[in-house]
């Protein structure tokens, strides 16, 4: 089992270059189903939850080849078959789930073992099953899997009751093929839903207002294979511009869309952070006297919950008193505990923590209880004092590419360690 060793201290300077969008990635590489033919998902980034989708997609028959070399992967879903996908790999990480759209689109049946991935809270997929239901699926959830029979797809309006990304793309992805027009009312805004429906656009579909809360989708009879190239990582982003603030270093994040950062920029310029916009890049400055913050999550464009962590330990470094309330997942503030003994002040009280910044957080050993949590402790690490050993490195992986090679790029002292 590997961990990451962070030695605090160290000023950050240079350039970052972000990667592909995990998060527009993984749906994309669902929706390749619908093409019945070759795609090309160029830059992509070479992430673990990248390789599980793709074999996901191996396991009911599709062609997939990972070319690391290029950031490239070639999808052939010209003899995929209706089959039951590996249960294992699905039980691994949730994003699997959105092969159910895909899949029932083309061939009108689906039978899926019941997600799994981050424990950060009740994630159902109520909403996923609503909305095929209303496109006429017959949906029956026993033993541990979700099947859903349609001899055909008709489209209908469907209302979310909370607006879920993961809903809204498998919605949209099964009614590309249904009869008539479809309508998701309260749908997810966030960019990688934009960028999704871009993808299939390309291939043939027609859909209309991705990136709104009111989606329309007009079937089509069939689609085409296209290329390729997803947007950045706006939670990637932010990370890094976080990890200049809390070093109180000067550093430029390179490759980003200032539009999808807009509540991340809003945030740290309220603190006093200091940021200088470019075309595609942003300089921040983290040099100054920052200030605390309340913060509270919210679906996109609102605060994402995915930074809330973040952010938290910027929190930890910052005099005075910071509230951030989390609305989204239950379970999202496991990695208090960690950042806890690394000598932070925060209390937990229901769905809000209260974050009293402390004149220095020291290392320790602690533990990426998942995703965003670890790389919260990494930021940590780097404004601490002494060495912070991560383990359970493995939730980091799924999110970012080669992260401590790019911290390093940076300046910082960090290395991954065979424990």
């Amino acid at each position: 089992m590997e961990k990451i060793v962070v030695k605090g201290g160290s000023k950050l300077s240079g350039k970052i270059k972000i990667s592909a969008a995990k998060n527009s990635v993984l749906p994309i590489i669902a929706g390749s189903i619908l093409s019945g033919g070759r795609c090309v998902i160029e830059n992509a980034p070479m992430l673990e939850d990248v390789f599980v989708i793709s074999d996901v997609l191996k396991s009911v028959s599709a062609e997939t080849v990972i070319d690391k070399e290029n950031s490239r992967i070639l999808i052939d879903t010209s003899n995929i078959s209706y089959g039951e996908p590996s249960s294992e790999l699905v039980r691994k990480m949730r994003a699997s789930f959105l092969i159910m759209g895909p899949m029932i689109a083309r061939f009108g049946r689906f039978k899926i073992s019941l997600p799994g991935g981050c424990n950060i809270g009740t994630r159902p997929i109520d909403l996923h099953l609503k909305g095929l239901t209303a496109l006429g699926a017959e949906v029956s959830i026993g033993h541990g899997y979700v099947e859903a029979v349609a001899n055909r797809l008709i489209g209908n309006k469907v209302y979310l009751d909370f607006p879920s990304v993961g809903a809204t793309e498998n919605i949209m992805m099964a009614a590309v093929f249904a009869d008539g027009e479809t309508i998701i009312e309260n749908s997810a805004e966030e960019p990688e839903i934009e960028d999704l429906a871009k993808f299939l656009n390309n291939m043939g579909a027609i859909i209309e207002g991705a990136g709104t809360d009111t989606i329309k989708i007009t079937g089509v009879k069939s689609l085409r294979g296209t290329v390729h190239k997803p947007i950045c990582d706006r939670i990637e982003a932010g990370t890094f511009m976080v990890a200049g603030a809390i070093t109180r270093s000067k550093v430029e994040v390179v490759g980003v869309n200032e539009e999808h950062l807009k509540p991340i920029i809003a945030k740290l310029t309220e603190m006093g952070v200091s940021l200088e916009l470019g075309e595609d890049s942003i300089i921040v400055d983290g040099t100054k006297i920052l200030k605390p913050v309340d913060i509270k999550t919210m679906p996109y464009p609102g605060f994402p919950t995915d930074m809330q962590a973040q952010m938290m330990s910027l929190l930890c470094t910052v005099k005075g008193t910071s509230v951030i309330t989390e609305t989204i997942f239950e379970n999202r503030f496991m990695h208090a505990q960690e950042l806890k003994r690394m000598g932070a002040n925060i209390k937990i009280d229901g769905r809000s923590a209260v974050v009293e910044g402390v004149d220095m957080l020291t290392g320790s050993e602690v533990k990426a209880t998942d995703l965003r949590a670890g790389a919260a402790l990494i930021l940590a690490g780097l404004a601490s004092e002494g060495e912070t050993v991560i383990s359970d490195i493995y939730h980091i992986d799924r999110g970012y590419v080669d992260i401590e090679n790019k911290f390093k790029g940076l300046g910082a002292d960090i290395k991954r360690i065979e424990a």
